[in-house]
């Protein structure tokens, strides 16, 4: 019985929570997970999971807008993710075709522009298009970015940063004493959505508490925030009950707050 008067107070808390307006991250990054485990749990195909979680993508799109929330980068598609099973591997490159088919709309509707980083040249060529063509139709489009993180991984991404920085020096066009933070920052896939390279919160599904090569260099002072919900249970309360976790959080920076310094 209290367990049950727990779980609904804490729904009731969830959803009545007041966030700071000033306060709101500007970059939330998050890697979905959890689309298998929702399936299994019901008795039914993976697939069914990544439906499921395509429904909750759009969901959060439009309260994270609505927000005021500048980009939402979404882990979509790994480059390890070539190594699941070929049926479900095709099945994820033709979600976007479907995602953008249906979603286009309500993106040019809510103002939402999509942006993709990753190797997509690397993607089946109906999935380049659909993305392609979401980028052009939403281009216009001055509120939230919807950044997908598709064929993404991050040490892929390092080395390529290096490789072009490497290549500016035999150009003549950089010295090796010149090279900075920011010239790193700039060389990274997440430059397209400057200047909200980095993004302040990092939200993980599922229960599971890892990076997963994802976004490296960029979450160095980034707010982590790892929730038990699987992605396709995921809601617009508990997207509002990470940020309000993320707005109690102290954000030093390696330095020290008024308080620290007075005590």
């Amino acid at each position: 019985m209290f367990a049950n008067l727990f779980n609904k107070d804490n729904k009731s808390t969830k959803e009545d929570l007041t966030l700071d307006p000033n306060r709101i991250p500007t970059h939330i990054a998050i890697i979905m997970d959890g689309n298998g485990r929702w399936a299994k749990k019901r008795g039914l195909p993976r697939v069914a999971g990544h439906k499921q979680g395509m429904e909750t993508v759009k969901t959060i799109t439009k309260v994270a807008s609505d927000l005021g929330v500048k980009v939402l980068t979404l882990y979509a598609f790994s480059t390890e993710n070539w190594k699941r099973p070929n049926d479900e591997v095709g099945f994820l490159m033709d979600l976007p075709v479907k995602f953008f088919n249906t979603f286009v709309p309500e993106l040019i509707e809510n103002n939402v522009r999509v942006n993709v980083m990753g190797y997509a040249e690397r993607l089946p060529e109906k999935t380049k298009k659909a993305v392609d063509d979401a980028i052009e139709q939403t281009k216009n489009n001055t509120g939230m970015i919807l950044n997908f993180a598709l064929n993404y991984g991050s040490r892929a991404e390092l080395t390529t940063a290096v490789q072009a920085i490497a290549s500016e020096i035999e150009a003549g066009n950089l010295t090796s004493n010149e090279i900075t933070e920011d010239t790193i920052s700039q060389a990274l896939m997440t430059n397209s959505v400057k200047p909200y390279n980095d993004p302040e919160l990092l939200i993980r599904t599922s229960g599971e508490e890892r990076i997963s090569n994802f976004l490296l260099w960029q979450i160095a002072y980034s707010e982590l925030v790892f929730t038990d919900v699987l992605w396709p249970d995921f809601s617009a309360a508990d997207l509002k009950e990470n940020i309000s976790i993320f707005q109690q959080r102290d954000r030093r920076f390696g330095g020290l707050n008024k308080k620290d310094l007075s005590e």
